[in-house]
Protein backbone atom coordinates (compact mmCIF):
# COMPACT_ATOMS: atom_id res chain seq x y z
CA UNK A 1 0.00 0.00 0.00
CA UNK A 2 1.37 3.35 -1.06
CA UNK A 3 0.74 6.33 1.22
CA UNK A 4 0.40 9.63 -0.63
CA UNK A 5 0.00 12.98 1.09
CA UNK A 6 0.84 15.43 -1.69
CA UNK A 7 -2.03 16.51 -3.95
CA UNK A 8 0.11 16.95 -7.06
CA UNK A 9 1.63 13.50 -6.60
CA UNK A 10 -1.83 11.97 -6.31
CA UNK A 11 -2.95 13.81 -9.45
CA UNK A 12 0.06 12.51 -11.38
CA UNK A 13 -0.51 8.93 -10.27
CA UNK A 14 -4.18 9.13 -11.27
CA UNK A 15 -3.29 10.59 -14.69
CA UNK A 16 -0.91 7.69 -15.36
CA UNK A 17 -3.45 5.10 -14.25
CA UNK A 18 -6.21 6.60 -16.40
CA UNK A 19 -3.81 6.87 -19.35
CA UNK A 20 -3.33 3.09 -19.49
CA UNK A 21 -7.07 2.49 -19.21
CA UNK A 22 -7.25 1.18 -15.66
CA UNK A 23 -10.27 1.78 -13.45
CA UNK A 24 -9.79 3.83 -10.27
CA UNK A 25 -12.13 3.17 -7.36
CA UNK A 26 -12.29 5.69 -4.50
CA UNK A 27 -13.55 5.13 -0.96
CA UNK A 28 -13.65 8.57 0.72
CA UNK A 29 -13.38 8.46 4.54
CA UNK A 30 -12.59 10.53 7.61
CA UNK A 31 -10.70 7.61 9.12
CA UNK A 32 -11.03 5.82 12.45
CA UNK A 33 -12.01 2.77 10.46
CA UNK A 34 -14.61 0.19 11.45
CA UNK A 35 -16.25 -2.72 9.65
CA UNK A 36 -18.52 -0.34 7.74
CA UNK A 37 -15.49 1.28 6.11
CA UNK A 38 -13.90 -2.09 5.45
CA UNK A 39 -17.04 -3.33 3.67
CA UNK A 40 -16.74 -0.39 1.26
CA UNK A 41 -13.11 -1.26 0.60
CA UNK A 42 -13.92 -4.92 -0.09
CA UNK A 43 -16.50 -3.84 -2.64
CA UNK A 44 -14.06 -1.36 -4.12
CA UNK A 45 -11.43 -4.05 -4.55
CA UNK A 46 -13.89 -6.02 -6.71
CA UNK A 47 -14.87 -3.06 -8.88
CA UNK A 48 -11.61 -1.76 -10.33
CA UNK A 49 -7.88 -1.99 -10.90
CA UNK A 50 -6.61 0.65 -8.46
CA UNK A 51 -8.28 1.10 -5.08
CA UNK A 52 -7.72 4.49 -3.42
CA UNK A 53 -8.89 5.23 0.11
CA UNK A 54 -8.82 8.87 1.14
CA UNK A 55 -8.46 9.78 4.81
CA UNK A 56 -9.22 13.40 5.59
CA UNK A 57 -11.16 14.84 8.52
CA UNK A 58 -12.88 17.62 6.64
CA UNK A 59 -13.40 20.75 8.80
CA UNK A 60 -15.87 22.41 6.43
CA UNK A 61 -18.56 19.78 7.05
CA UNK A 62 -18.59 20.37 10.80
CA UNK A 63 -20.91 23.03 12.17
CA UNK A 64 -19.63 25.51 14.73
CA UNK A 65 -19.51 23.83 18.13
CA UNK A 66 -19.44 20.30 16.72
CA UNK A 67 -16.74 17.72 17.38
CA UNK A 68 -14.11 18.53 14.74
CA UNK A 69 -11.33 19.03 17.28
CA UNK A 70 -12.05 15.81 19.15
CA UNK A 71 -13.21 13.65 16.23
CA UNK A 72 -11.45 10.27 16.69
CA UNK A 73 -8.13 10.05 14.85
CA UNK A 74 -5.58 7.23 14.97
CA UNK A 75 -3.51 6.96 11.81
CA UNK A 76 -1.39 4.02 12.99
CA UNK A 77 -4.50 2.05 13.88
CA UNK A 78 -6.15 2.88 10.55
CA UNK A 79 -3.08 1.92 8.56
CA UNK A 80 -2.85 -1.43 10.34
CA UNK A 81 -6.56 -2.17 9.91
CA UNK A 82 -6.49 -1.82 6.13
CA UNK A 83 -3.09 -3.43 5.56
CA UNK A 84 -4.69 -6.62 4.22
CA UNK A 85 -7.63 -5.04 2.41
CA UNK A 86 -6.00 -4.70 -1.01
CA UNK A 87 -5.84 -0.92 -0.84
CA UNK A 88 -3.35 0.35 -3.43
CA UNK A 89 -3.14 3.97 -2.27
CA UNK A 90 -4.02 5.62 1.03
CA UNK A 91 -4.39 9.32 0.25
CA UNK A 92 -3.89 11.47 3.34
CA UNK A 93 -3.79 15.13 2.28
CA UNK A 94 -2.79 17.89 4.69
CA UNK A 95 -5.38 20.43 5.81
CA UNK A 96 -3.28 23.34 4.53
CA UNK A 97 -3.09 21.77 1.06
CA UNK A 98 -6.81 21.05 0.83
CA UNK A 99 -7.77 24.50 2.13
CA UNK A 100 -4.81 26.82 1.63
CA UNK A 101 -4.78 30.39 2.86
CA UNK A 102 -7.28 32.45 0.89
CA UNK A 103 -9.49 29.47 0.00
CA UNK A 104 -13.03 30.67 -0.77
CA UNK A 105 -14.76 28.31 -3.23
CA UNK A 106 -17.62 26.10 -2.07
CA UNK A 107 -20.19 23.94 -3.82
CA UNK A 108 -23.91 24.02 -3.03
CA UNK A 109 -26.54 21.40 -3.85
CA UNK A 110 -29.72 23.29 -3.16
CA UNK A 111 -33.04 21.54 -2.46
CA UNK A 112 -31.75 18.15 -1.35
CA UNK A 113 -29.72 19.68 1.46
CA UNK A 114 -32.57 21.62 3.12
CA UNK A 115 -34.58 18.93 4.96
CA UNK A 116 -33.51 16.41 7.59
CA UNK A 117 -29.83 17.00 8.37
CA UNK A 118 -30.00 20.41 6.70
CA UNK A 119 -32.45 21.67 9.33
CA UNK A 120 -29.89 21.11 12.07
CA UNK A 121 -26.59 21.38 10.18
CA UNK A 122 -27.20 24.11 7.57
CA UNK A 123 -23.62 24.27 6.19
CA UNK A 124 -22.79 20.56 6.53
CA UNK A 125 -23.58 19.50 2.97
CA UNK A 126 -21.80 22.50 1.50
CA UNK A 127 -18.66 21.14 3.13
CA UNK A 128 -19.39 17.56 2.04
CA UNK A 129 -20.06 18.48 -1.59
CA UNK A 130 -16.97 20.69 -1.72
CA UNK A 131 -14.55 18.13 -0.30
CA UNK A 132 -15.96 15.27 -2.41
CA UNK A 133 -15.68 17.41 -5.57
CA UNK A 134 -12.08 18.22 -4.65
CA UNK A 135 -11.28 14.54 -4.09
CA UNK A 136 -12.86 13.66 -7.43
CA UNK A 137 -10.75 16.33 -9.16
CA UNK A 138 -7.56 15.10 -7.49
CA UNK A 139 -8.04 11.32 -7.66
CA UNK A 140 -10.13 11.19 -10.86
CA UNK A 141 -12.01 8.01 -9.91
CA UNK A 142 -14.21 6.07 -12.30
CA UNK A 143 -16.18 4.76 -9.32
CA UNK A 144 -16.73 6.07 -5.78
CA UNK A 145 -18.28 4.05 -2.97
CA UNK A 146 -20.24 5.47 -0.04
CA UNK A 147 -22.17 3.92 2.84
CA UNK A 148 -25.95 4.23 3.03
CA UNK A 149 -25.88 5.14 6.73
CA UNK A 150 -25.34 8.76 5.62
CA UNK A 151 -28.28 8.38 3.25
CA UNK A 152 -28.94 12.04 2.56
CA UNK A 153 -25.24 12.54 1.82
CA UNK A 154 -25.40 9.73 -0.75
CA UNK A 155 -28.40 11.32 -2.49
CA UNK A 156 -26.70 14.74 -2.47
CA UNK A 157 -23.50 13.36 -4.01
CA UNK A 158 -25.41 11.51 -6.72
CA UNK A 159 -27.21 14.74 -7.60
CA UNK A 160 -23.95 16.71 -7.66
CA UNK A 161 -22.28 14.15 -9.95
CA UNK A 162 -25.23 14.16 -12.34
CA UNK A 163 -25.68 17.92 -12.36
CA UNK A 164 -22.00 18.66 -12.95
CA UNK A 165 -21.39 15.84 -15.45
CA UNK A 166 -18.58 14.46 -13.33
CA UNK A 167 -18.64 11.03 -14.95
CA UNK A 168 -18.15 9.13 -11.67
CA UNK A 169 -20.27 6.07 -10.92
CA UNK A 170 -21.60 6.33 -7.35
CA UNK A 171 -22.23 3.08 -5.50
CA UNK A 172 -24.09 2.97 -2.19
CA UNK A 173 -23.45 0.11 0.22
CA UNK A 174 -25.81 -1.17 2.95
CA UNK A 175 -25.46 -0.12 6.57
CA UNK A 176 -23.19 -2.36 8.64
CA UNK A 177 -24.39 -2.86 12.20
CA UNK A 178 -22.84 -3.91 15.46
CA UNK A 179 -23.97 -7.22 16.94
CA UNK A 180 -26.54 -5.36 19.05
CA UNK A 181 -27.99 -3.58 16.01
CA UNK A 182 -26.40 -0.14 16.42
CA UNK A 183 -25.29 1.26 13.06
CA UNK A 184 -21.50 1.38 12.95
CA UNK A 185 -20.08 4.88 13.32
CA UNK A 186 -16.81 6.39 14.46
CA UNK A 187 -18.85 8.47 16.91
CA UNK A 188 -20.12 5.34 18.71
CA UNK A 189 -16.87 5.50 20.69
CA UNK A 190 -18.25 8.57 22.48
CA UNK A 191 -21.14 6.63 24.03
CA UNK A 192 -21.16 5.50 27.65
CA UNK A 193 -22.61 2.04 28.38
CA UNK A 194 -25.93 3.59 29.45
CA UNK A 195 -26.07 5.85 26.39
CA UNK A 196 -25.32 2.94 24.08
CA UNK A 197 -28.15 0.95 25.63
CA UNK A 198 -30.51 3.87 25.04
CA UNK A 199 -29.23 4.34 21.46
CA UNK A 200 -30.35 0.81 20.58
CA UNK A 201 -33.87 2.25 20.42
CA UNK A 202 -32.98 3.56 16.95
CA UNK A 203 -32.69 0.08 15.49
CA UNK A 204 -35.70 -1.15 17.44
CA UNK A 205 -37.78 1.72 16.11
CA UNK A 206 -36.71 1.01 12.51
CA UNK A 207 -37.58 -2.66 12.94
CA UNK A 208 -41.04 -1.59 14.10
CA UNK A 209 -41.34 0.67 11.05
CA UNK A 210 -40.42 -2.28 8.84
CA UNK A 211 -43.01 -4.49 10.54
CA UNK A 212 -45.73 -1.91 9.96
CA UNK A 213 -44.70 -1.51 6.31
CA UNK A 214 -44.70 -5.28 5.73
CA UNK A 215 -48.12 -5.55 7.36
CA UNK A 216 -49.47 -3.10 4.77
CA UNK A 217 -49.23 0.28 6.51
CA UNK A 218 -48.54 3.03 3.94
CA UNK A 219 -49.41 6.15 5.95
CA UNK A 220 -46.11 7.93 6.75
CA UNK A 221 -47.41 9.75 9.83
CA UNK A 222 -48.67 6.56 11.49
CA UNK A 223 -45.26 4.94 11.08
CA UNK A 224 -43.44 8.10 12.22
CA UNK A 225 -45.59 8.38 15.35
CA UNK A 226 -44.88 4.73 16.23
CA UNK A 227 -41.14 5.16 15.66
CA UNK A 228 -41.10 8.20 17.96
CA UNK A 229 -42.99 6.29 20.64
CA UNK A 230 -40.39 3.50 20.60
CA UNK A 231 -37.48 5.95 20.86
CA UNK A 232 -39.09 8.08 23.56
CA UNK A 233 -39.42 5.09 25.89
CA UNK A 234 -35.72 5.58 26.61
CA UNK A 235 -34.66 8.36 28.95
CA UNK A 236 -32.09 10.94 27.91
CA UNK A 237 -32.83 10.88 24.17
CA UNK A 238 -33.73 14.00 22.19
CA UNK A 239 -35.21 13.41 18.74
CA UNK A 240 -34.02 15.84 16.08
CA UNK A 241 -36.21 14.35 13.37
CA UNK A 242 -37.97 11.26 12.11
CA UNK A 243 -39.00 11.64 8.48
CA UNK A 244 -40.26 9.47 5.64
CA UNK A 245 -39.39 10.78 2.19
CA UNK A 246 -39.00 9.73 -1.42
CA UNK A 247 -35.77 7.73 -1.55
CA UNK A 248 -34.48 9.45 -4.71
CA UNK A 249 -35.68 13.04 -4.42
CA UNK A 250 -36.09 13.37 -0.62
CA UNK A 251 -39.41 15.10 -1.29
CA UNK A 252 -42.19 14.66 1.26
CA UNK A 253 -44.72 11.95 0.43
CA UNK A 254 -48.32 11.39 1.49
CA UNK A 255 -48.35 7.65 0.78
CA UNK A 256 -45.39 5.27 0.97
CA UNK A 257 -44.77 3.86 -2.51
CA UNK A 258 -42.03 1.74 -4.04
CA UNK A 259 -39.18 4.15 -3.26
CA UNK A 260 -39.27 5.53 0.27
CA UNK A 261 -36.75 5.98 3.08
CA UNK A 262 -37.30 6.58 6.77
CA UNK A 263 -34.44 8.59 8.26
CA UNK A 264 -33.92 9.75 11.81
CA UNK A 265 -31.48 11.61 14.01
CA UNK A 266 -31.25 11.67 17.79
CA UNK A 267 -29.03 13.07 20.51
CA UNK A 268 -27.95 10.87 23.39
CA UNK A 269 -26.20 13.21 25.79
CA UNK A 270 -23.79 15.12 23.54
CA UNK A 271 -23.63 12.34 20.94
CA UNK A 272 -25.65 12.75 17.76
CA UNK A 273 -26.55 9.57 15.87
CA UNK A 274 -28.35 8.97 12.57
CA UNK A 275 -29.91 5.86 11.06
CA UNK A 276 -32.27 4.96 8.25
CA UNK A 277 -34.14 2.21 6.46
CA UNK A 278 -35.23 1.94 2.85
CA UNK A 279 -38.68 0.35 2.78
CA UNK A 280 -38.71 -2.91 0.85
CA UNK A 281 -34.97 -3.42 1.22
CA UNK A 282 -34.94 -4.56 4.86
Amino acid sequence: MQIVSNIQEMCSISDEVRKIGQIIVLVPTMGYFHEGHLSLMREGRKKGDVLVVSLFVNPTQFEEGEDYEVYPRDFSRDKSLIAGMGVDILFVPALEEMYPEGYQTFLEVERLTKPMEGQFRPTHFRGVATVVAKLFNIIKPNIAIFGEKDYQQLVVIRRMVEDLNMGVEIIGMPIVREGDGLAMSSRNTYLTLEQRKAALSLNRSLKKASELYRSGERNPMRIIDTVKEVIEREEGIIIDYVEIRDAKTLEEIEIIGDQAVIALAIKVGKVRLIDNLIFGEE
